[in-house]
């Protein structure tokens, strides 16, 4: 058995607790662009290594900024004055040494298409070639971080010493707030509401029966002549968040609020060229958005690691907090006296991952010597699959933000 510690969660449940707040930010979002970018372009470069080396190869590409850009956004049109920039920044490994000799490996190639790629499949109204600049800075990975990554070519070590955290399950506003947010920026919506933008935020906040959100929604200023259709676009989005708020909390007061700082008498509207706040001075950077499970929860415990970009075999701040949140979820699914559940997984650098310094596991509920021992049955299997969860990663199966 792993050090593995399960104790009784001496907290209220999430819903019962008369505040709460939770944040989503959405596909378009200067900080989600960032951890998106990051990610894409760890995931490539590893797809890279896989192929010419047969090992996903020493990176962390987790330091990327977004530098908002200037447009001039009007009704029926408007145009990108100064361009978005986006530096991607990190380690990696420039430089293989085989047999052959020296092999260089293209990482500025590999990191800038992978951005471009992520930019032009997702944010549909932004020209890549004209609208954005995307620039990299990488050196090679630390020496002595390198060496215990070639180390755990078997059972990889720990990079780090960090915690990874996670819980479960979703409270009835995490869920309005999660949702609103994917229905809004699904292709189903957007085929309904085309003036709809990518930069969408939903925040959420419950006060003992009722809910209020706030959503900020980027309209796209060539989609709507004039400012009685950008009015009519916002009765749209309202209605398609009343809807998801419905479903999702039947229970609850609903109010709903789109784009609070709209000022009509002095002609101010969220409209933007490309979909996105980041052409108008609204920077990004990795990990200053979601967490893993998709949420920003300051009402829960919260890990402050950007997993975006991260190498998806030995750094903890990625694995961890992915595997945390899997084991939350497998025990609130696995042992049904399990009303609420906390994970925190700490490593130790040079460990093997698969071992962590010490697991805690918090339930919420009587804590019997079965449901103990069933708990620690799950946390050491899953445990073990966490070498699995780096293949997941690189075939982009894991949601990391």
């Amino acid at each position: 058995m792993k050090n593995v510690v399960v104790s009784r969660l001496q907290l209220p449940l999430q819903d019962e607790i008369d505040t709460e707040i939770v944040e989503r930010k959405g596909t378009g979002h200067p900080d989600y662009i960032s951890d998106a970018v990051s990610e894409e372009a760890s995931r490539q470069l590893s797809l890279y290594y896989l192929k010419e080396f047969g090992h996903v190869l020493h990176h962390n590409l987790d330091k990327t900024l977004l530098v908002g850009g200037q447009a001039n956004p009007r009704f029926g049109g408007g145009e990108v004055l100064h361009p978005i920039y986006i530096i991607i920044s990190g380690r990696a490994i420039t430089e293989v040494n085989t047999e052959d000799g020296k092999v260089l490996v293209p990482v500025g190639t590999i990191v800038i298409e992978a951005a471009k790629r992520w930019l032009r499949e997702n944010l549909p109204h932004l020209d890549t070639d004209k609208d954005v600049v995307v620039d990299y800075k990488i050196g090679r990975g630390s020496a002595d971080l390198v060496g215990v990554f070639e180390l755990g070519k078997t059972v990889p070590l720990a990079n780090d010493t960090s915690v990874g955290v996670g819980y479960a399950p979703f409270s009835t506003l995490e869920k309005v707030v999660y949702n609103v947010e994917r229905k809004l920026n699904s292709k189903e919506t957007k085929s309904k509401i085309k003036a709809l933008g990518e930069d969408i935020k939903v925040m959420g906040l419950r006060l003992g029966n009722k809910i209020k959100l706030t959503v900020a929604a980027a309209i796209v200023s060539s989609e709507v002549r004039d400012a009685g259709e950008y009015m009519a676009v916002k009765e749209e989005v309202k209605e398609v968040v009343e809807g998801v708020a419905r479903e999702f909390a039947p229970n609850h007061d609903i109010e709903v609020y789109v784009n609070t700082a709209d000022e009509p008498s002095k002609g101010i509207y969220y409209i933007t060229v490309t979909g996105t706040s980041s052409e108008q001075g609204d920077d990004g950077m990795t990990g200053r958005g979601n967490r893993v499970n998709g949420l920003i929860t300051p009402m829960r415990p919260m890990s402050m690691e950007a997993a975006a970009g991260k190498n998806p075999v030995s750094h903890v701040g990625k694995l961890y907090n992915v595997m945390a949140n899997r084991i939350a979820q497998k025990v609130v699914e696995e042992v049904p006296e399990s009303k609420e559940v906390y994970v925190e997984l700490l490593s130790q650098i040079g460990r093997p991952i698969t071992d962590p310094l010490v697991a805690t596991i918090r339930v919420k509920g009587e804590l019997t010597p079965t449901l103990e021992k069933r708990v620690k049955e799950i946390v050491d299997e899953m445990l073990d699959t966490i070498p699995q969860l780096t293949k997941e990663i690189i075939e982009g199966k894991v949601q990391l933000f």
